[in-house]
């Protein structure tokens, strides 16, 4: 959530919804990991062209106020790309597709910033959405010292 994190990851992951040819109306995924990523997206897409409005997923609906699941400027009908930080299982996209379609969105693809590789990307495409990673895990890890170095690996 820092500022230059932000900036980075709002222009990689605008590009990367340009580039998969997804033409979205709005972003989201399940809060807390979901928001700053989408946020910033979002942000980095207000002077283009065809600017992204960013949404929340709540884990459950509030028992009081609008009791709504999607918070934020999403509207029936939009096309939505699914913003995920990290996919494991995929269990937390999945939540979030469930959402958008019950409320009347079309999800056209899912963009997560690290894919572990661990499965979750498959378990998202069965639901028939393409996933879009910035990084794998494999790409990531050779990076990362290891415990045997002396240097916690978390």
């Amino acid at each position: 959530m820092s500022p230059d994190g932000l900036t980075l990851i709002g222009r990689l992951g605008l590009a990367a919804i340009r580039d998969a040819g997804w033409r979205a109306d709005a972003i989201g995924g399940l809060t807390l990991g979901a928001d700053p990523i989408a946020y910033a997206i979002s942000y980095a897409s207000a002077a283009t062209a065809e600017p992204l409005r960013a949404f929340t997923v709540r884990k459950e609906a509030k028992t009081h106020g609008t009791g709504r699941l999607i918070e934020g400027p999403f509207a029936r009908g939009d096309r939505v790309v699914v913003i995920e930080d990290v996919i494991t299982t995929g269990g937390s996209a999945l939540k979030a597709i469930e959402a958008v379609r019950a409320a009347g969105g079309r999800v056209i693809g899912v963009l997560a910033l690290v894919d572990r590789q661990e499965g979750g990307r498959e378990a998202l495409e069965r639901t028939g959405v393409t996933v879009v990673s910035l990084a794998r895990a494999a790409e990531i890890l050779p990076l990362v010292p290891s415990a045997a170095e002396g240097e916690r690996a978390d």
